[in-house]
């Protein structure tokens, strides 16, 4: 079992000590460094690390700056922000910085230790909760700077793309195996692979990333299938 190496930078010290022993009693997490600023992460980074646990308001510092400066020094570690608000008007230039998770402190511990065990693994997390606020951001972000669809640059298959536009439609996987010819299952791990890639956890989040992210290659349909 790879053991996962975290740093926990909280400047409420009951938080950070209550979190740091709850952590120590996971047999597959080492706390190397649990701190109360940025000024300290920054020297302990030294250490070889996977996962940075980060507060998103620190009293004496720029938790965003502090991101920006964790990801030049080591590219490698994975950053986890905490915050007690559900919604920071902020979040998306988190997301641009860096940051491969989100958690709520009103989170429950096994919500906390899903996220960290997922961000070790490569996926990015996010709570359902913050998704849609952060798609509506990213929306907002593009139109106001005159950017390019971010969503463009994510890899999807022929079938994957078909399968977004139907689910935008509003048809479950019963009406999309139909319509498609293919086996319900095979339906279910296109949505799987299409969730993963886009950093989503539902049905609902795919839709709405199709209607702020617009048309995902020019015609609704595709017939070439040979990437299935």
């Amino acid at each position: 079992m790879k053991m996962i190496r975290l740093i926990i930078v909280e400047d409420n010290r009951l938080l950070r000590e209550g979190l740091t022993a709850m952590l120590r009693e996971q047999s597959d997490i080492s706390v190397i460094a649990s701190l109360d600023s940025g000024d300290s992460l920054l020297r302990s980074l030294r250490k070889q690390v996977d996962i940075v646990l980060l507060d998103l308001i620190l009293r004496s510092q720029n938790s965003l700056g502090l991101v920006e400066s964790v990801k030049r020094k080591n590219p490698r570690a994975r950053i986890i922000v905490m915050d007690l608000a559900p919604i920071q008007p902020a979040l998306v230039d988190y997301v641009m910085a860096g940051v491969d998770g989100f958690v709520l402190k009103d989170a429950t511990f096994a919500e906390f230790l899903h996220t960290v065990r997922q961000v070790a693994r490569g996926t990015r997390v996010m709570p359902a909760m913050l998704t849609s606020s952060l798609l509506s951001q990213i929306a907002e972000h593009v139109t106001r700077n005159g950017k390019g669809n971010p969503f463009k640059s994510v890899k999807m298959t022929s079938r994957e793309r078909e399968v977004v536009e139907l689910i935008a439609e509003g048809l479950s996987n019963k009406q999309i195996a139909a319509q498609l010819n293919l086996a319900v299952d095979t339906v279910k791990s296109h949505v799987h692979n299409i969730l993963e890639k886009l950093s989503l956890h539902t049905r609902l989040e795919i839709a709405s990333y199709r209607h702020l992210g617009g048309p995902l290659h020019p015609s609704s349909r595709t017939t070439n299938h040979s990437d299935d």
